[in-house]
């Protein structure tokens, strides 16, 4: 098993836990549940390889479709023992943007992408999963709040292809980076960090 298989399944986990945990918060029913579960998993996954005219993952192996169904049902049974819902969403999230910003900045350079459209590819991998989750559940997507979501993900890219410069190995390269997506939102997080916004607050209050 390669190691990008195994970064793509652990993010495949990671993300379905995180939607099945969004859906349980708007009390949707099973069938909702396991939707919402898979297209956090796969959305922005499907997007990529739609984009790079490769063939769509989970389509081509069911080992992810599985993979989605045990998380799923793993998260609804041990639901209680995550702890909040709030925290442990956040927790599978971000683990979710890490490893996925690598698979699809590694699927962008086995398609012979520039660096940038690969930091591209990885950031939408990550992201936009978590986009079509947060529409469907009728809230705000995170990546369009003032919230350090996307720019991890591209820190992270730009980490990822600065290593390679470098004499460590790839196995190496993979951790950091996505280490380093993990830590900028932890730390967004921790110190309240986040982007400038362009509005004023006569503005924000007059939207309001």
């Amino acid at each position: 098993m390669s190691l990008l298989l195994i970064l793509d399944i652990l993010g495949t986990i990671s993300f379905s836990i995180s939607g099945v945990l969004i859906a349980l918060r708007k009390r949707m029913d099973p069938f909702g549940i396991l939707i919402i579960a898979f297209v956090t998993a796969v959305g922005g996954g499907t997007l990529r390889d739609v984009l790079i005219d490769f063939p769509v993952t989970w389509m081509r192996n069911l080992t992810f479709v599985y993979v989605i169904m045990g998380a799923s049902i793993f998260a609804v049974i041990f639901r209680k023992r995550l702890g909040y819902i709030r925290r442990s969403l956040f927790l599978f999230d971000t683990i979710g943007i890490a490893l996925y910003t690598v698979v699809g900045i590694e699927k962008g350079i086995a398609a012979e992408f520039a660096p940038i459209i690969c930091i591209a590819l990885g950031t939408m991998s990550a992201c936009f999963g978590g986009v079509i989750r947060d529409i469907l559940c009728n809230e705000i997507p995170v990546i369009f709040r003032k919230e350090i979501y996307a720019t991890a993900c591209i820190t992270g890219g730009l980490v990822y292809f600065i290593l390679l410069k470098t004499p460590l190995q790839e196995g190496f390269v993979v951790v950091i980076a996505g280490l380093s997506v993990i830590l900028i939102r932890l730390l967004a997080v921790i110190f309240k960090l986040s982007l400038p916004s362009i509005y004023t607050k006569r503005e924000i209050n007059e939207a309001l």
